[in-house]
């Protein structure tokens, strides 16, 4: 009987690549002008720098090519998220780092995301952007709390349509206290210790 091997150098260092190859969703929640998409692209930048495989599904771009003739009802928005959900997952299941920065309001919504990642065994990060609406509306990207104020639009998250935050994200950012760079290195850094960057 001989002894267990030990594994040499070179399948060590194939181990650690094959380790870094895995994919990821990585959900950023968030107001609207929370900072989400900003802080996605930072990081996919910085991922890619590393030569790691990234796709940033921007909520925007999904409302227009994947959810177009979706409204805004309780109903559209959770089939938008399911949507999104599914691409992310087979994203992250073949190996790609899927950033999506998109609002999903509805904690239901994104734990029924959270639970097709489990059922797949696909690694799942939710980050919540937790930027106060008071800053949001001061920092009104595309002009929507400006809108909803002047009465032009109505249902805008965290104004006058529900957000429901949250309960134990795998991490919070308060991106009014941190830079861009800052923030992203946080969730950088989430990803490091979970193996997955």
């Amino acid at each position: 009987m001989t002894a267990p091997q030990t594994q040499t150098q070179p399948q060590q260092q194939q181990t650690r690549e094959n380790h870094v190859t895995t994919g990821a969703t990585v959900w950023l929640t968030g107001l609207p002008s929370a900072g989400k998409t900003t802080i996605a692209y930072e990081l996919a930048g910085r991922l890619r720098a590393e030569s790691r495989r990234v796709e940033v599904l921007d909520g925007d771009e999904i409302r227009e090519f994947l959810s177009a003739g979706l409204g805004f009802s309780r109903e559209d928005r959770h089939t938008n998220v399911q949507r999104i959900g599914f691409v992310a997952e087979l994203l992250a299941r073949n190996g790609v780092l899927a950033l999506v920065p998109v609002i999903a309001p509805f904690a239901d919504s994104r734990e029924a995301v959270r639970k097709r990642h489990q059922a797949g065994g696909t690694a799942y990060l939710e980050v919540h952007v937790a930027t106060p609406v008071e800053v949001c509306s001061v920092r009104d990207v595309k002009g929507l709390y400006a809108k909803q104020a002047a009465g032009e639009i109505s249902g805008l998250t965290g104004v006058d349509d529900p957000y429901e935050a949250p309960e134990s994200p795998d991490l919070r950012i308060e991106s009014q206290d941190q830079t861009v760079q800052e923030s992203a290195a946080a969730v950088h850094a989430l990803l490091s210790e979970r193996g997955l960057a």
